[in-house]
């Protein structure tokens, strides 16, 4: 499967783990990236609040970018951020041919491109569930996440509202995360934070709110007795890993709880190892506090 590929901004930047080990997974599961080099940041709602009309514009440049890629089936994101913004511009451009038409006319004159609306935007997480199938997933399988207790968040902007992302009955993409870890042999913890705002978006405005917001869906997790968490978005990844150590001050206690990238979870299952995927580079080593040779290691073949 061919895919027009976005990475985002902060995962080739912030967190290259989740772009690298993306890059490690995409061909185990026979998806082809063709990589929108030229693409720019999907304005994570900040620049919406300044310019509907910039945000839509800059979406849209990438929208057509992804149209220009022969062959391929769909646009796929890692970041459930740039999803939940991407698919409210889109949502607004193809429902207004002349608004669609006022933007065209911009990026037609920088960059002589057009987008013609509809394009397929999925992230990685909807096209493990929607496009490859749970069954072929587990038949993908490896290296069973058996004992391997695993808490999914969710974040904000993949889950909510329901109606623009089409979460329904047919596609209960706010359950996708659940299915995908236990797809892998896992076990679903859950935990009161699950679908919550890890507390990033508020970070430069009150980042005591912020990090006791993250701290307490970490101890929340910690109490439920998870070995780890997996989210599809690097920004909550950045307030629940990175921001970690700030976050056990505000909440008073030590958390040490590992948050690993969807892509880093789904290698570890195929048979990638920890050092491939880059767990090193986490602030919190999933390899300091998983004991991978009782959870998954132990069940990779000794011909592997």
């Amino acid at each position: 499967m061919k895919v027009a590929y976005w990475p985002g901004c902060v995962s080739r930047g912030f967190t290259p783990e989740l772009h690298g080990s993306m890059a490690k997974v995409a061909p185990l599961l026979d998806i082809e990236l063709i990589e929108l080099d030229r693409a720019n940041c999907c304005g994570s709602g900040v620049i919406a609040e300044h310019s509907q009309e910039l945000a839509d514009t800059l979406n849209a440049r990438t929208f057509a970018l992804a149209q220009q890629v022969q062959g391929a089936t769909l646009m796929m994101n890692i970041c459930s951020t740039c999803q939940g913004a991407q698919s409210e511009c889109q949502q607004r451009l193809d429902a207004n041919a002349d608004y669609r038409a006022t933007v065209n006319e911009t990026l037609k004159t920088s960059d002589g491109l057009e987008y013609s609306g509809g394009i397929v935007n999925k992230n990685f997480l909807w096209v493990l569930v929607e496009e490859i199938g749970l069954d072929r997933l587990r038949s993908l399988v490896k290296r069973p996440l058996t004992d391997l207790k695993v808490g999914p968040f969710y974040g904000c902007y993949i889950v909510r509202p329901t109606d623009r992302l089409e979460i329904d009955r047919d596609r209960p993409r706010d359950q996708y995360l659940g299915m995908v870890i236990e797809a892998l042999g896992g076990t679903v913890i859950d935990y009161a934070g699950t679908h919550k705002c890890c507390g990033f978006p508020i970070i430069t405005m009150n980042k005591q709110a912020s990090l006791q917001q993250a701290g307490r869906h970490l101890g929340d997790a910690v109490d439920a007795d998870a070995d780890c968490l997996v989210t599809p978005c690097p920004l909550c990844h950045l307030n629940l890993d990175l921001q970690q150590p700030l976050a056990e001050r505000e909440v008073g206690r030590e958390l040490n709880m590992p948050v690993l990238h969807l892509p880093q979870l789904v290698g570890l299952a195929l048979g990638l190892q920890p050092k491939e995927l880059g767990l090193q580079r986490h602030v919190v080593k999933p390899t300091s506090v998983i004991n991978w040779s009782e959870a998954v290691i132990a069940s990779v073949p000794a011909t592997a």
